[in-house]
């Protein structure tokens, strides 16, 4: 047996049902579906942002939001000035969902739970009578003369119209593969970074803010860095990880990692510091001076990693020390052996081509009437709310382009 649809969405996740209900909303009279593999919809929705929902980022203009997204920046230009932040906010307003700002420019429902989007949602599709099919796995996809066809593990469905949001799905991307599209292969986009070192040993939970290098490449990143049980995390680390995806890939996540703890201040620099400091506080312990805005137990760690023992006063402080302790604060060299998952965020860089894609109406530029929304596609964000607006802005672009035909 065939059930037939107008328009059927792949994928039951932020992206599915943002592009299903502005579908509905722009065309109330389409009969339209949303299939999803799992017993639950929304389920990566309801664990986003510690069980809160980090919707989307307050920053307002495209070309400045653009520079969070490691692949996608280019191409998310024109999608940002149809549907940006500021979009977003007033959608889940009109939807009865308001959102504050916090600190760090991320956005969250006010109630500081991810079920006050799960329940939007949900009580948009039922007003809009959106037919919610959990549990159907798609086996196959079929393209014909002027229609789709979608197999699942429980029944066929037949529809004028197929949008794909499945986020990183392999086997979905191999269906998709199979209609003429390319897969750019997946590999892990936010991580944290493996390292056993007797400078941080002791150390968890210290943070700094740093600027990072991974030797021997072109890979930079700022922000703070925060030292964990298993090595080095936070936003500088995460940001380093995103844009270094593929090319820290490729080393099997084993490399020299620089860190600067000084941030700007280089190597010249923090020597002549120390030197100024050796010369006016002769008398005091130099494991109780430090001369910057600097965590005190990682000044007292990068002092011994430089051979001062804990009873040295600065007066006898020798060149060489001074000179080992300047490296070890501007150009610290940590050798990474390994990646964690960063928390409950599983972000994949890899997905379709996106030269295959019309940025303006989402659809594929090898078939009519397939669309694509969210992470199928290869573009990921750090974190922040920015792969939520990714999801946002393609689901409303490809329903504008859907309810209009």
């Amino acid at each position: 047996m065939i059930t037939n649809y107008d328009i059927l969405i792949i994928g039951g996740g932020a992206a599915g049902f943002f592009t299903a209900i502005n579908i509905a909303e722009n065309n109330p009279k389409l009969k339209i579906a949303i299939l999803e593999r799992g017993k639950e919809v929304l389920s990566k929705v309801k664990v986003s942002g510690g069980g809160r929902c980090n919707v989307t980022h307050a920053c307002f203009i495209p070309n400045d939001l653009v520079k969070f997204y490691p692949r996608g920046e280019k191409e998310l230009k024109g999608p940002f000035n149809q549907f940006c932040s500021g979009d977003t906010i007033e959608w889940f307003e009109k939807h009865g969902v308001e959102l504050k700002i916090e600190e760090d420019g991320r956005m969250f429902p006010v109630t500081d739970s991810s079920q006050t989007i799960i329940d939007c949602f949900l009580t948009a599709t039922k007003k809009m009578g959106i037919d919610i099919l959990t549990g159907q796995s798609v086996q196959s996809i079929h393209k014909g003369e002027n229609y789709w066809k979608a197999d699942t593990n429980h029944q066929s469905f037949k529809c004028e119209t197929l949008v794909m949001a499945t986020g990183s799905n392999p086997k979905i991307w191999e269906l998709t593969e199979s209609l003429g599209h390319t897969i750019e292969a997946p590999v892990p986009s936010l991580f944290t970074f493996n390292i056993k070192d007797d400078r941080i040993k002791d150390l968890m939970g210290v943070s700094a803010f740093t600027t990072v290098k991974v030797k021997d490449s072109k890979l930079k990143a700022s922000g703070p860095l925060l030292i964990t049980h298993w090595g080095m995390s936070g936003p500088g680390i995460l940001r380093l990880s995103a844009w270094g995806a593929r090319e820290l890939a490729a080393k099997n996540y084993k490399f020299t990692l620089q860190v600067n703890w000084l941030h700007e201040t280089d190597f010249e620099e923090a020597l002549d510091t120390l030197k100024n400091l050796k010369e006016e506080n002769a008398k005091k312990l130099v494991v109780k001076f430090c001369p910057f805005e600097f965590p005190k137990r990682l000044w007292e760690s990068l002092v011994n990693a430089s051979g001062i023992s804990a009873e040295t006063k600065w007066a006898d402080v020798t060149k060489k020390q001074l000179t080992d302790l300047a490296n070890q604060l501007t150009n610290g060299q940590f050798q990474v052996n390994g990646k964690s998952t960063f928390k409950e965020e599983f972000v994949t860089a890899g997905g379709i081509n996106l030269k295959e894609i019309d940025f303006k109406t989402m659809q594929s530029k090898l078939h009519d009437n397939l669309y694509f929304a969210g992470e199928i596609l290869n573009i990921d964000a750090i974190t922040g709310g920015f792969n939520f607006q990714n999801a946002w802005t393609g689901g409303f672009l490809a329903a504008r382009a859907i309810s209009e035909k």
